[in-house]
């Protein structure tokens, strides 16, 4: 079983079916980190020039043929971040910066061996977030990332050129410790295994034939 698999709990996220105030039990303090703002950008970037590294197998045979590109991790790499405060909008800042997103190329060489190489894409950001007032915890601004490359052609040795959809989102985080309503701690249900039920409907079958009755006359 699961929290969503047909257990049924009180003390159980999901859905609530009547008065919402029922339960709750007191208030809780929890560490969460608390997003203030964000925003996303999405769209394609044309003929984006790359640079490979790293290459798996070693030394490929050249030229190479592109396969597919695309992001290995979520978090991007934020540089040359700036944060200007807006004098005629209360709390909001023109925030800049330059956020990297490392990617991996999948690639065949002339030899037909298919490979993996690293690579790096920058964007430049530069848009209006809320951001909060000073204070003694510092808050922080992150990237979430994906890029897919389903495109590209190869330039030289250590260059390819890709073509590919962006999504880049700006959040303006910091942790907190935040003061929430609780219904008390959650009733974690027993998993339930994955089987593949092969014998379904055989082990269900009686270990010898049922009555008498089911012998032909003639072998009795």
């Amino acid at each position: 079983m699961s929290f969503f698999s047909n257990y049924q709990s009180d003390k159980c996220p999901g859905t609530i079916s009547g008065n919402p105030l029922n339960g709750l039990n007191e208030k809780i303090c929890i560490q969460v980190k608390r997003v203030f703002d964000a925003c996303i950008r999405q769209e394609r970037q044309d003929d984006v020039g790359i640079t490979l590294y790293d290459f798996f197998p070693a030394n490929p045979t050249y030229p190479l043929t592109f396969t597919s590109a695309r992001s290995t991790t979520t978090s991007g790499i934020i540089s040359n971040l700036g944060v200007d405060r807006l004098a005629d909008r209360q709390n909001c800042a023109r925030v800049q910066a330059t956020v990297t997103i490392p990617i991996e190329v999948l690639y065949t060489d002339a030899n037909g061996v298919e490979g993996i190489a690293k690579s790096q894409i920058t964007v430049n950001e530069d848009v209006i977030l809320f951001v909060p007032q000073p204070s003694i915890m510092p808050y922080a601004v992150e990237a979430v990332v994906s890029f897919v490359a389903p495109e590209g052609t190869y330039v030289n040795e250590t260059t390819m050129n890709v073509s590919g959809c962006l999504t880049v989102i700006l959040k303006v985080v910091m942790e907190v410790e935040l003061l929430v309503p609780s219904y008390g701690y959650c009733a974690i249900p027993p998993c339930q295994e994955y089987t593949h039920e092969v014998c379904t409907g055989f082990f269900e079958l009686p270990l010898y034939p049922q009555g008498a009755n089911n012998i032909p006359q003639q072998n009795r």
